[in-house]
């Protein structure tokens, strides 16, 4: 399904300065493989803001990711962990989500995350200060990460991930078990990545989250978020947005994603 197969692992390993104990059960590897490639692949989507074409196949992914050591929005991201995982032995099951952050309403699913094992809950690609690392998939799971506590509910067969900030419980998206494929994806993906109407389109996004804030880039403004509610915006000129990438974020983008 995922086409591990063709994944180089040494590489994708040393992109995110992990490296496996065979010792260690499943959900250890897991774990730290997931908070490994969050501290190393950013999430952005400066090709989207240049125009170019967005190649979901894991050669390309691992070209791009790996190799050229780039990031990726979340089907980037999350197709490229799959491929690790099935690499690694695990069961993997696609999901799409709706993007809530607080919102109510008919929002369309447009997230891709990962159900694993059945059951787990793996997402190294929501920007939106998500996951450090994997969540039980089980009624009212609780768990603080870093300075970050997130909840999982379930009701009616729709789960919903929730993060504690600035005293109250923030709706990150929402989710079914119904499975998605690769084929799902790319369709979504083109919709998010050409669309005008697409909030990927027309502006840099770029992103990370580690265990204390939530640093984001959007366009030329730099936004530093904490879970206590806090945050801290300042706008950058040319120059220090070229270095808060580099820097902050381990990126080198293309001129023309940037400008």
């Amino acid at each position: 399904m995922w086409n591990g197969e063709l994944l180089d692992l040494d590489a994708y390993l040393e992109r995110v300065g992990h490296r496996l104990d065979p010792e260690a059960d499943p959900a250890t590897t897991l774990r730290e493989l997931h908070r490994a490639h969050l501290g190393a692949i950013p999430f952005e989507n400066a090709d989207i803001g240049a125009g170019a074409s967005l190649a979901l196949d894991v050669p390309s992914l691992q070209d791009k990711m790996v190799r050229r050591r780039r990031g990726g929005y979340c089907f980037e991201q999350n197709l490229l962990f799959a491929a690790v995982l099935e690499r690694l032995g695990h069961e993997v099951t696609g999901l799409a989500a709706r993007v809530l952050l607080g919102r109510e309403g008919d929002i369309p699913r447009t997230h891709a995350l990962l159900r694993v094992d059945r059951k787990w809950l793996v997402d190294v690609g929501f920007g939106g200060g998500g996951l450090l690392t994997p969540l039980p998939l089980a009624q009212g799971a609780f768990e603080q990460q870093g300075d970050w506590t997130f909840r999982l509910d379930l009701d009616d067969d729709v789960w919903t991930l929730k993060s504690f900030q600035g005293g109250e419980w923030v709706s990150l998206y929402a989710f079914t078990e119904d499975p998605r494929t690769p084929a799902d994806y790319a369709i979504l993906s083109y919709y998010l990545s050409t669309n005008p109407a697409s909030a990927f389109v027309g502006r840099l996004l770029v992103q990370r989250t580690d265990e204390r804030a939530r640093y984001a880039i959007t366009d030329h403004q730099l936004t530093v978020a904490t879970p206590h509610g806090g945050s801290e915006k300042r706008s950058l000129t040319p120059d220090e947005l070229a270095t808060a990438l580099r820097e902050d974020f381990g990126l080198e983008l293309p001129v023309t994603a940037t400008g």
